[in-house]
């Protein structure tokens, strides 16, 4: 620490810039509430990246339910570095995510948004989470590995709970 200067500043590198590049700004905003004011240019096509794209999103095996808490298999007791919550876009999802987003916020973790048939959904479901991570994904690896049948779900070290 003695060898920094306090006055020492790294300076910007543009790594490429072939006239096509476009800020990053606009893709961060994809799943920002319909109803929020625009805060960046028009986004271009996404392609692939675009969320929308895995509508309709469905993860065969979970259905909404209660979900008695139970013990973190042994096997991912040191592997797993963050609590993960597991959420659909249905009523049961929303009011859990909002009864729990601050427990959620202060453990650091990650959401998986695994059902989901439309884009309100994903808006729906991201500002609900307003600030968490939350990925559009499909669970069916997770389903099986930890014998899951119903979300909402919150997976950490303690166990697997609701």
């Amino acid at each position: 620490m003695a060898l920094l200067s306090p006055g020492v500043r790294a300076e910007l590198v543009v790594l490429t810039d072939n006239g096509q590049t476009y800020p990053l700004a606009p893709f961060l905003g994809v799943l920002r509430p319909p109803d929020a004011p625009p805060s960046a240019p028009a986004v271009p096509d996404l392609g692939a990246a675009d969320p929308t794209r895995l509508l309709p999103l469905r993860s065969p095996g979970l259905t909404p339910g209660p979900v008695p808490l139970r013990p973190l298999p042994a096997l991912y007791q040191g592997t797993l570095t963050r609590p993960v919550f597991v959420v659909g876009a249905g009523p049961l999802s929303q009011t859990w995510l909002r009864q729990h987003r601050s427990l959620l916020l202060s453990l650091g973790a990650v959401g998986l948004l695994v059902q989901a048939e439309t884009p309100e959904d994903l808006h729906t479901m991201a500002a609900i989470a307003a600030g968490l991570p939350l990925l559009p994904a499909s669970a069916t690896d997770l389903i099986d590995t930890l014998a899951l049948t119903h979300i909402p779900v919150l997976i950490s070290r303690h166990g697997i709970e609701q």
